[in-house]
């Protein structure tokens, strides 16, 4: 494996593998988006993404486009060529069989079943290999997927919407609705791109919610690919937290489509014994009790890595949403703040202590503030350290 500076035509090479892998984001799950360029003489002669799990990875694509024209070409891969059998032949032996003379590659695969394997099949192969370029953009891709092989626990993503002066809801508990049309097409937007959107039994009692990806709103995103179908799009496992069951199983989301998971401390007995009584497949999940007669949310995060979930979604309310901020189970929080004032009485964005300390403080690191409609959308990553 080599090290080497790379010249602009790479990057640009790269680049546009980069952009290949996004047309990947709202259907591949749970594996990994992965795009792939192969040029020859300058010439772009074959490109492709992963579009989903069981069908053709990135570098095959590419390589049913080129055919003969990759004999002596260079590959450009966003993530490392697999090396084992899955429920595809390893792209790394494919790309040795096209007479590929050189694979530049983004990231090392973080599988453990990869980690590097790929490479040596292609060095063993007389392929030279180059790792490196443009490696954080490549890795952005991916947090979920890196972070579930890495830990075993999915990302974690807490979505809330509030008021200027921090309320969510007024004294009463209407909510509905803080923020306005462009703000709920782009949370569709980002519910598309997770694994699982994950909310506590309450909200589902008081607010009724789908939890579900809408087409209609989600096509009129700026970012969104409209070469997908309806049907194409990945509706995010519906997880419910109902630690002494609650629910009713007479709520919307089970008339919809979909997985929906609950989890609870205690087995029901009314779970439909026949698939068909309800639209939406339904499975439950027994979790582990914190010592407080709650859901014990670090352990659950490693249940949900069983399930192939990369990204979770959390949309709850403000103490649900305060346990995983309190148990630090938080990766990015993305905060909707609308122009209203709600008043003292109305109820807060998120349940947490009583700091006595700057330094007990949760500290965010900005990423991103965007105007979306009459809102502003503020993205923040959670920073190990306090104050």
């Amino acid at each position: 494996m080599n090290t080497t500076a790379f010249s602009d035509l790479d990057k640009y090479y790269m680049a546009h593998a980069i952009l290949l892998a996004k047309k990947g984001r709202f259907t591949s799950s749970p594996n990994p988006n992965v795009g792939c360029v192969i040029v020859a003489n300058n010439i772009i002669v074959g490109e492709g993404y992963h579009q989903k799990a069981g069908l053709g990875h990135a570098e095959v694509n590419a390589l049913a486009i080129a055919k003969d024209k990759a004999m002596g070409a260079t590959c450009y891969v966003t993530l490392e060529p697999c090396s084992h059998f899955g429920r595809t032949p390893p792209c790394a032996l494919a790309l040795t069989k096209a007479g590929i003379k050189r694979v530049i590659i983004a990231m090392v695969d973080p599988n453990p079943k990869v980690a590097g394997d790929g490479i040596k099949i292609l060095e063993k192969a007389g392929i030279k290999v180059d790792l490196g370029l443009l490696k954080n953009e490549a890795m952005d891709l991916n947090r979920g997927f890196i972070k579930r092989m890495q830990v075993k626990e999915p990302r974690v993503t807490v979505k809330l919407a509030s008021s200027l002066d921090g309320k969510t809801a007024l004294k009463n508990g209407q909510s509905q609705w803080i923020t306005g049309p462009a703000a709920r097409c782009d949370v569709q937007y980002f519910r598309a791109l997770q694994s699982a959107v994950l909310t506590g039994s309450a909200t589902v009692i008081a607010d009724n919610p789908s939890l579900n990806v809408r087409y209609e709103s989600l096509k009129n995103h700026l970012d969104f690919d409209l070469t997908l179908r309806p049907a194409e799009i990945r509706q995010p496992i519906r997880i419910i937290l109902d630690s002494h069951n609650k629910i009713t199983l007479k709520e919307k989301l089970f008339s919809l489509e979909g997985k929906v998971l609950l989890v609870s401390l205690l087995p029901r007995d009314d779970l439909p014994k026949n698939k068909n009584q309800f639209s939406a497949d339904i499975e439950q999940l027994i979790g582990t009790d914190d010592g407080h007669g709650r859901i014990n949310l670090k352990v659950l995060l490693t249940q949900l890595s069983d399930y192939e979930i990369n990204d979770l979604w959390v949309e709850a309310g403000a103490t649900l949403a305060g346990e995983f901020f309190n148990h630090q189970l938080v990766d990015q929080f993305i905060l909707y703040q609308a122009p209203k004032l709600m008043g003292s009485q109305a109820r807060d964005l998120v349940n947490l202590p009583d700091y006595s300390k700057m330094i007990e403080v949760v500290q965010l690191s900005l990423q991103s503030v965007v105007l979306i409609g009459n809102d502003i959308r503020i993205i923040s990553n959670i920073t190990s350290d306090r104050g």
